[in-house]
């Protein structure tokens, strides 16, 4: 199975090494294409890249102007191999389990009608980068929450969709996903974590709070308005753990 893994990246040469890293480490799992997405950086990011990309051949390396992460996944998606039949998307600066791939495509496999599957995500404080995994001590939350990158997706869902609207700055990917799910796509939750979400000062999220907020509503209100002009269309599940999201208590520590 080809799976294309899309990266947008900026100015994050503390973390994309961990996230390719994350990655390849999964190549039993799958043939996996590695598509990073330079949105810009003026740090080491591309060198970081480029040195990973001459040991590894199938992470692929393309930059462009500081344009946002709407226009940089479009543009990782306008790259995708002819011969991708799975896409899904990692932050640069996340961690993808060991063992997610194995997981989730195993579902693919025992159900050919399968359009993608919706994992879990742990949103923690502290990432051990050298064994890419949670780091002793660190608090942490697993959810269900709102994220392209616990999804895998057939390709041929997600090409209808004309990709990501690059009227969003923020919550683009809740746009995406709310399309997907108005075409009554066949998923499976499934149980396995699918990244390791890293909290840190210069999350996106976590600096735009209000932002944040007014877009998230503009991307529901487009679909409730998409779905009253069309009433066949299908709404998100209703799974989401939100309420853990904005408010709920971390885990103890592990």
């Amino acid at each position: 199975m080809k799976v294309s893994v899309i990266i947008p990246v900026f100015n994050r040469d503390k973390f994309i090494g961990s996230a390719l890293r994350s990655l390849l480490r999964q190549r039993d799992a799958a043939d996996l294409d590695i598509i990073v997405v330079d949105d810009g950086s003026t740090d080491s990011t591309a060198a970081i890249v480029r040195e990973m990309a001459a040991e590894a051949p199938c992470i692929r390396y393309a930059a462009q102007e500081n344009m946002g992460v709407t226009k940089a996944r479009n543009a990782g998606l306008k790259l995708l191999a002819p011969d991708t039949e799975f896409v899904t998307f990692l932050d640069s600066d996340d961690v993808s389990p060991a063992g997610r791939f194995a997981r989730d495509l195993a579902y693919f496999e025992a159900d050919k009608a399968l359009d993608l599957t919706y994992g879990l995500m742990t949103l923690v404080d502290r990432i051990d980068d050298a064994a890419l995994d949670i780091a002793t001590g660190s608090e942490r939350i697993t959810v269900r929450g709102i994220s392209l990158t616990t999804a895998i997706f057939r390709r041929s869902v997600i090409e209808p969709l004309d990709g990501f609207n690059e009227e969003f700055r923020q919550a683009e990917d809740l746009d995406f996903l709310l399309r997907v799910f108005e075409r009554h796509p066949k998923y499976v939750l499934s149980d396995t974590v699918a990244i390791l979400y890293r909290q840190h000062p210069g999350n996106m999220t976590r600096n735009s709070k209000e932002e944040m907020r007014r877009e998230f509503l503009k991307a529901m209100l487009r679909s409730a308005q998409r779905r009253r002009r069309d009433p066949t269309l299908g709404g998100m599940p209703r799974v989401f753990d939100l309420q853990n999201l904005t408010g709920g208590q971390p885990q103890a520590p592990v």
